[in-house]
């Protein structure tokens, strides 16, 4: 467990974190989104021991950072957006010295193999890391973030450089990571952070102002939770059907009967997931699903909407949808 309560950091007088509360579940993928200057690599260097707050408390699993920084540190595996190579070492030698550096208690050979294959970088063991393109020198920093096995991993910006198949190889490693320890990510692709986390923190100007699921952001902000469904089947009973989904507010028919099927509007109720329920009544009447998605915005858009100062932005981001009991913070226009 993950937890940031009350950070803050100033340099003089300027407040670069302004009271950032969350906390984070033992596995998952959370994404972290903020503008250049927001505060993300502040927030980051802080939970990771690198920077001290002004003020407030990181926790990681029990260990306060600055109380106990040793055993924060050994909870921690932290990719910076440049990682921290040694270019005239061998890819082999400096995974090596990291091993020992941070003090692994596990079977050495067996890990560092397990932790090459990991991270795609196995037949290159033996060459200087100066030599080798900036793609595989993010490789190598991965691999020493994961050295022991930490609960909790820090990624900023770790696709960086790399082509379009390592990105989805590396996205893949990601995910599956995720499924045992906590992975805080950090990506200005936004397609990247959509296809990959299943929350979203924004900071902006020191502000945390959303933390929520992908999908639940934008109907928070626009208001809008409504799905286009097109469905092949008699419109009558598939209308009758939908309006008995629960937490379904309102179906309509919006259009006409076609070879790939009729399309209907849904709109759910705050902080519910229906599609779910869509489909498994779909499959009931045995009528084929032809399209679903949603009609509010995309995470682009949110994002512009989040970090532009638009004051309608700054309304109550919820939490209820996700699933590891992370803290949701609320937002005002008065207090950004």
């Amino acid at each position: 467990m993950l937890e940031v309560q009350g950070l803050t950091k100033a340099y003089g007088s300027r407040k670069v974190l302004d009271s950032i509360n969350f906390s984070v579940g033992d596995q998952g993928i959370v994404g972290f989104l903020g503008p250049n200057g927001a505060g993300k690599s502040t927030t980051m260097n802080i939970i990771a021991g690198y920077t001290s707050p002004s003020g407030g408390r990181v926790t990681i699993n029990g260990h306060e950072i600055l109380e106990e920084p040793i055993a924060c540190k050994r909870q921690i595996g932290y990719l910076p957006e440049h990682p921290p190579l040694y270019p005239d070492m061998t890819v082999r030698a400096y995974l090596s010295f990291m091993f020992d550096l941070k003090k692994t208690a596990l079977p050495k050979k067996a890990h560092l193999a397990e932790l090459g294959e990991m991270a795609g970088i196995g037949g290159v063991g033996d060459r200087l890391i100066k030599n080798l393109s900036k793609g595989y020198q993010q490789r190598i920093g991965l691999a020493q973030a994961m050295l022991g096995n930490p609960p909790v991993l820090i990624l900023d910006e770790p696709t960086v450089g790399l082509d379009p198949k390592q990105i989805l190889e590396i996205r893949n490693l990601i995910r599956e990571l995720g499924k045992t320890r906590t992975v805080i990510f950090s990506s200005h692709i936004l397609q990247e952070i959509q296809a990959v986390c299943g929350r979203i923190i924004v900071i902006n100007n020191g502000i945390l102002v959303a933390d929520d699921a992908p999908e639940n952001l934008a109907g928070i902000i626009s208001n809008d939770r409504r799905l286009l469904l097109r469905a092949d089947g008699p419109p009558d009973r598939v209308l009758a059907e939908l309006r008995a989904i629960t937490h379904i507010r309102k179906v309509e028919r919006t259009g006409t009967g076609e070879d790939d099927g009729v399309e209907y509007l849904l709109e759910s109720e705050r902080g519910f997931d229906i599609r779910r329920d869509v489909f498994w009544k779909m499959a009931e009447g045995g009528w084929p699903i032809m399209a679903l998605r949603n009609r509010g915005m995309s995470l682009e858009d949110v994002f512009l909407r989040l970090t532009a100062g638009d004051s309608s932005a700054f309304s109550v981001m919820s939490g209820g949808g996700r699933e590891d009991g992370g803290a949701a913070e609320a937002v005002t226009e008065e207090e950004a």
